[in-house]
């Protein structure tokens, strides 16, 4: 008998559990998360070649990687995913020459350097 009641709480306790996993209560509220550096266009477009690291640092913020193999590129990369759990992925990267910008490439470019 003890066995009985044993195995018919342990499957109610699994069945309980499955059913509220599945389960979505109305009216959560869900933010969206964002991780990574968050770069927008207004500041891509406030870079200028010749900037030095500590400028586009400044401009930009610490990214988040630096390339140990390759120093004179820094890659900023921000992902994000909507209330409704769909996920986007950006990048933009700067490169330099020593100290000084010389390029970027991404999905911002800045309107003010030569094409």
């Amino acid at each position: 008998m003890l066995s009985i009641v044993r195995t018919f709480v342990i499957t109610s306790l699994c069945l309980s559990a499955v059913a509220c996993s599945s389960f979505e209560f109305p009216g959560i509220y869900r933010m969206k998360i964002d991780q990574g550096n968050i770069i927008t266009q207004q500041m891509a477009d406030e870079l200028k070649p010749g900037m030095t690291r500590r400028q586009v640092r400044f401009v930009l913020g610490t990214p988040l990687v630096e390339d140990t193999f390759n120093p004179n590129r820094w890659d900023y990369i921000n992902r994000s995913r909507s209330p409704e759990g769909v996920e986007t992925q950006k990048r933009f990267s700067v490169y330099f020459n020593g100290d000084i910008l010389i390029a970027t490439s991404g999905d911002w470019q800045p309107s003010n350097w030569p094409q």
